[in-house]
């Protein structure tokens, strides 16, 4: 089959195409034919080994000395059943799936095998893809879409709440604002200049161009104030907390969430009921995989950057679905 594999961590360069054994599902496991896989942020730091210097000799020793001990990266697919392994009962042939890999990674490939039952963060887990999504679109909702919803969960929002999702049009961000919206919050999105149209289409009630304006000198108060790309200083961003607020983090309040099949689920509930949608900026194939990178590295992508490995996914079926498509040009 063919994959792409990280050779040394480094530039997008170092992933290589290459031809690879095909895997054989074990009992218990699927084997996914997969169509669509995204360059998550996770996958480009982990590419580039870009970690805090205080953390450099555990995350050697964590992801591999020298290279990345998993050489096939790659977190968020959708696909279809091609095989089932002995004792699986929830999947078929020809089904169509979408999910996580967790940390065994291995979605930058045409062929992955996975748990059928879910194995967490570290087994990835599946579910029956929504109809109503493309491949592309369904991918980036096992990763952005889960985190988005587990942190927000943290804060136990209830209608009517004020909720400032700061970094609103990126991948987790736009999806924290639709889950908000669905929860009846009253969600203010901060973006840059160009995005604000696009995250008032998600549902935003309030937009802020943080080009423009500091949300921590309106005077405006939120019940959550939830960092969606870590930018922002978090002792500022508390200041804009009412007093019993709850102060949210994409990365820092990411650690020690539990992730199951059944978050996968209640997504794929919002999606079937018109409430959460997926932003796709732009597309690449697998043999383009190091411009994707090297594209979604400059730190300006809109929601998600999707790699098609199959013909089941087109750039042209994409574009034409993306509200962002034509907004991802800086």
């Amino acid at each position: 089959m063919k994959a792409v594999v990280c050779t040394a961590y480094g530039p997008p360069e170092v992933l290589q195409v290459r031809e690879l054994p095909k895997p054989t599902p074990r009992a218990g496991e699927v084997l996914v034919r997969i169509h669509a896989t995204t360059v998550h942020v996770g996958d480009v730091r982990i590419r580039s080994f870009s970690v805090p210097r205080a953390q450099w000799i555990f995350a050697r020793l964590f992801l591999g000395i020298f290279k990345p001990r998993k050489s096939v990266l790659g977190m968020e697919l959708a696909g279809e059943i091609a095989e089932v392994g002995s004792g699986v009962t929830g999947f078929e042939e020809g089904d169509p799936v979408f999910g996580f890999t967790g940390f065994g990674f291995g979605a930058y490939a045409e062929y992955i095998c996975l748990p059928a039952e879910g194995g967490g963060a570290k087994g990835g887990f599946l579910a029956h893809k929504p109809a109503a999504l493309s491949y592309g679109e369904a991918a980036p909702i096992a990763g952005g879409g889960i985190t988005a919803l587990l942190i927000l969960r943290l804060a136990d929002i209830q209608p009517g709440h004020r909720v400032l999702i700061y970094g609103a049009s990126g991948s987790v961000g736009t999806y924290a604002v639709q889950i908000a919206k669905s929860q009846g919050a009253e969600v203010t999105a901060v973006c840059s200049t160009r995005n604000l149209d696009l995250v008032r289409s998600l549902g935003a009630d309030n937009v802020l161009d943080y080009t423009k304006e500091d949300f921590t000198e309106s005077g405006e108060t939120y019940d959550v104030v939830f960092d969606a790309v870590d930018k922002f200083p978090p002792s500022r961003s508390k200041t804009a907390l009412k007093p019993s607020g709850v102060y949210l983090n994409a990365v820092a309040s990411s650690d020690g969430l539990k992730i199951e099949t059944k978050d996968l689920l209640f997504l794929k509930e919002l999606v079937e009921a018109g409430e959460l949608k997926t932003v796709v900026d732009r597309c690449f194939s697998l043999d383009q995989i190091a411009e994707g990178h090297r594209y979604v590295e400059k730190g300006h992508k809109v929601g998600n950057v999707i790699i098609t490995v199959s013909a089941a996914t087109s750039e042209s079926e994409l574009e034409e679905l993306s509200p962002a498509a034509e907004e991802s040009n800086d």
